[in-house]
């Protein structure tokens, strides 16, 4: 009752929607959905890969500024399959090495699953090769011709082996599903190259290789010049980490090389691990003689420094024994030592053998030296930025590595003619650094954030850039085929951080996927 003794009045009556505003409502909704829906839709759905397909069907081509001639031409058109071949294309099957001479230094080599002992005493499953892990060293002189017959005994997901940074024709490059079938168990393949530049390189497995080297496919590989001082005395450092214990030679805990006092001695540094690995010595100097296989001109002894060496990458260190007795110590960041000097001596330890924190910069090292060509008149001229952003990958939302802006697998084919002079400049703002690795060539650096190289040629196939960074690299293409231009921190290209270069007039007949399980990632 109200005050005056009357009846509350009613609440009011929610106003009735008409059929049309009603209407209105849900077409609103249904639209306001399908904006959001659709273009995530789409960019799920071009982020699909077949189950089978051609790397030469993969992104976009990217001429840079040159021609696409050749099968290239219909890329366009192609599909996932990848452009057909034209009359007068070569097969990257047919790019072998010499097929019918005897060869110099032939090796035999057995790929397995097996449990295998860590240093510690763990035990974890794992792979060998040659019957070890590292495999064994394979040595050949400047100008052998070197046949490996690789077999797989037991490798479920098959194998394959690739030269890193060996510039071998490209059928014997060894990347499943772009240059060969990944040999499957009880199969065998056989690598036929000529060892054209002396140089220290490691050979690992280029299937599912985010998981296969990590857990063992792996060794090193040493070409001497022709001509070697006689008494020359040289040791390999290869450094690859099983389950966090990093190990030298597969040997965990302080390593040692034994030389007389005041005795020179080349150590050869291979870095398998995923990560940039750096180098120092304690208790002496060091001249960096080579860098990724090719050595350095003038250079001269340094001291408190210390080398960073990309994942893949390789450094001789030339380091003479101190003079009264005592040794140098390797340290292969931290965790791994190598001892030079008299058996039994001893080298600095605790604070004098802490990092110097200083690097040694390559873009001054050296004297300079003629390249053999000018990069100054390149016939293509291609960027390779890397970044990182949210999208789909092989439907996967997330942050994922970008290069050029684009997504894996909408990424560029870098398209060059054999003789081309090419200039690229790489650069990285994803947060991390990415060691990028071309296969089948060198590149020599011409500048870093916009400062010119004033050393020695530093020529490179595994190079660390980190954040921030940007590099312009110059090379000549005369190496025909299809290749993979890779981050080596292996995880990072198994993630879709893999572009390639192809040559005009170069079909490719291989497919990644498919009935061999090809996974070069």
């Amino acid at each position: 009752m109200t005050d005056d003794g009357a009846p509350p009045s009613p609440p009011p009556s929610p106003p009735v929607s008409s059929p049309l505003a009603r209407r209105r409502r849900v077409v609103a909704a249904v639209v306001a959905t399908l904006v959001v829906v659709a273009p995530v839709t789409w960019f799920w759905s071009t982020s699909l890969v077949p189950s089978t397909y051609s790397v030469l069907g993969m992104g976009y081509v990217d001429a840079g500024g040159g021609q696409v001639t050749g099968a290239h031409a219909d890329r366009a058109e192609a599909g996932w399959g990848g452009p057909p071949a034209r009359p007068g294309d070569v097969s990257v099957a047919t790019l072998t090495g010499p097929a019918d001479a005897e060869p110099d230094v032939a090796v035999t080599l057995e790929a397995a699953a097996e449990r295998i002992t860590l240093p510690d005493g763990t035990v974890v499953e794992g792979y060998t090769i040659g019957g070890t892990t590292p495999g064994p060293l394979i040595e050949a002189t400047q100008g052998d011709l070197v046949e490996v017959t690789l077999r797989n005994a037991s490798v479920p997901d098959g194998v394959t082996l690739h030269w890193h940074g060996v510039d071998v024709p490209n059928a014997e490059d060894g990347v499943a599903g772009v240059t060969q079938e990944a040999v499957p168990v009880g199969g065998e393949h056989v690598y036929r190259f000529v060892a054209q530049d002396a140089g220290t390189y490691w050979y690992h497995s280029h299937q599912v290789s985010h998981r296969q080297v990590r857990l063992g496919l792996l060794g090193p590989l040493v070409v001497h010049p022709r001509a070697t001082a006689a008494g020359a005395d040289e040791a390999i450092a290869l450094l690859h980490t099983y389950a966090g214990t990093r190990t030298i030679n597969g040997t965990a805990g302080q390593q040692r090389h034994v030389v007389a006092p005041g005795t020179a001695a080349r150590i050869r540094v291979i870095n398998t691990d995923n990560a940039a690995l750096r180098v120092w010595v304690a208790g002496a100097g060091f001249a960096l003689l080579a860098v990724d296989g090719r050595d350095l001109t003038g250079a001269t002894p340094v001291r408190d420094v210390a080398v960073v060496i990309g994942a893949g990458g390789r450094a001789d260190l030339e380091i003479t024994a101190p003079a009264d007795g005592s040794a140098a110590v390797v340290r292969l960041g931290g965790g791994a030592d190598l001892v030079v000097g008299p058996a039994g001596s001893r080298g600095p330890s605790g604070a004098a053998a802490r990092d110097p924190g200083t690097e040694l910069d390559l873009l001054g090292y050296g004297t300079p030296a003629a390249l053999g060509f000018d990069p100054q008149a390149a016939d293509r001229t291609f960027e390779l930025a890397i970044g990182r952003r949210f999208g789909f990958v092989a439907g996967r939302p997330g942050l994922h590595w970008t290069i050029n802006g684009h997504l894996f697998p909408d990424l560029p084919m870098f398209v060059v003619a054999e003789g081309d002079v090419v200039r690229m400049t790489i650069s990285n703002s994803s947060g991390q650094a990415h060691p990028m690795h071309l296969h089948g060539h060198h590149v020599v650096v011409l500048s870093r954030d916009g400062v010119a190289a004033t050393g020695g040629p530093w020529w490179t196939d595994s190079l660390e850039v980190r954040d921030g960074e940007e590099f312009e690299v110059a090379f000549v293409a005369d190496n025909p085929g299809v290749w993979m231009d890779h981050c080596h921190n292996l995880p990072h290209a198994q993630q879709g951080l893999v572009a390639h270069l192809a040559y005009t007039g170069v079909s490719e007949p291989f497919r990644v996927g498919g009935a061999g399980a090809n996974r070069p990632e």
